[in-house]
């Protein structure tokens, strides 16, 4: 078996899975576990990807209104790792490889004949789906089912004890910060999940952008900046972008010091096995009387303008 994962996620499940020592290739957004690093990387970017979460947007928004698919696939380098199985997604067009790039990559050469597993995550079961759509694909499909059981059983111990506690804080979990965007898909599960009431964002549904003024008649008791393939270094450079607007300052949660940031790129955007330490994250951040996990400092931490 020789395994082309060409999303972040799919990687991480593939790793859980087993079958690490089965991988032959990777997207450039591959980066976990440590070990997928010395893998090929099969994709890039076709626009840059540093600079102000603003002009990311812009970059890609050129893109696709000429109709281009925003990632290469090197079909050569595909071609020559000779692969049995080759994972992508048809979920967003902007967040990895799609399969129409994978397919065009396929028509073009791919010797091998691969099996092609195209992954759609818009909610917390379609994470499950995925992890045992994979272990199937991978004759592995006791091992996935006990993992996506894991999950489940871990989310139950913790929304239980999240439901028993007297706060339900109303939380704004922001997906992108320029245009501003409130987290869709599972993130309003989560945030249920953690005892808390989703503002803005709506479940199994795709990240929309919102006015402003949203989350200004909002008034969050907390918010939680988690942009979609930013670390927290990234996220903090883009604050102001937020707090130098008119009325951040009289924000509920602003005013109350309940403000933070969480690695999104590592975390809350990878519907893989670590969606487990994503709501681990959110129960910390909004109930840290009850909940420890270690994760404060390493994946949030409370967001201070001073």
């Amino acid at each position: 078996m020789r395994i082309v994962s060409l999303i972040a996620s799919s990687t991480e499940i593939v790793w859980a899975l087993g079958l690490g020592s089965s991988m032959v290739g990777r997207s450039h957004e591959c980066d976990y576990p440590e070990a997928v690093l010395s893998l090929p990387v099969c994709t890039s970017p076709k626009f840059n990807v540093d600079g102000r979460s603003y002009m990311i947007d812009e970059r890609v928004r050129a893109i696709l209104q000429e109709s281009l698919s925003v990632y290469r696939v090197d079909s050569t380098l595909l071609n020559s790792l000779h692969p049995t199985h080759i994972i992508t997604q048809s979920q967003c067009e902007v967040c990895a490889v799609s399969l129409k790039d994978v397919e065009a990559a396929a028509c073009e050469l791919m010797d091998s004949k691969p099996q092609i597993i195209s992954l759609e995550p818009n909610s917390l079961a379609d994470i499950y789906a995925d992890i045992e759509r994979i272990g199937g694909a991978l004759d592995l499909m006791p091992e996935a089912q006990k993992l996506s059981g894991r999950i489940k059983s871990e989310f139950e111990l913790i929304s239980k004890k999240s439901q028993s506690l007297k706060s339900r804080p109303r939380v704004a979990l922001i997906e992108w910060i320029d245009p501003l965007m409130a987290a869709g898909n599972w993130m309003p599960e989560l945030l249920e999940l953690a005892g808390a009431e989703s503002l803005l964002g709506q479940a199994a549904k795709h990240s929309s952008v919102m006015l402003w003024k949203d989350l200004l008649d909002a008034d969050p008791d907390f918010i939680i900046v988690s942009p979609c393939g930013f670390n927290m270094q990234s996220t903090l450079a883009d604050m102001p972008l937020l707090t130098e607007k008119m009325g951040w300052h009289e924000l509920r949660a602003v005013k109350a010091g309940q403000v933070y940031i969480a690695d999104g790129n590592q975390y809350f955007n990878r519907p893989g096995p670590r969606i487990l330490e994503s709501l681990q994250i959110l129960s910390e951040i909004l109930h840290p009387q009850a909940f420890h996990f270690g994760h404060e400092g390493k994946a949030w931490k409370k967001f201070s303008a001073n």
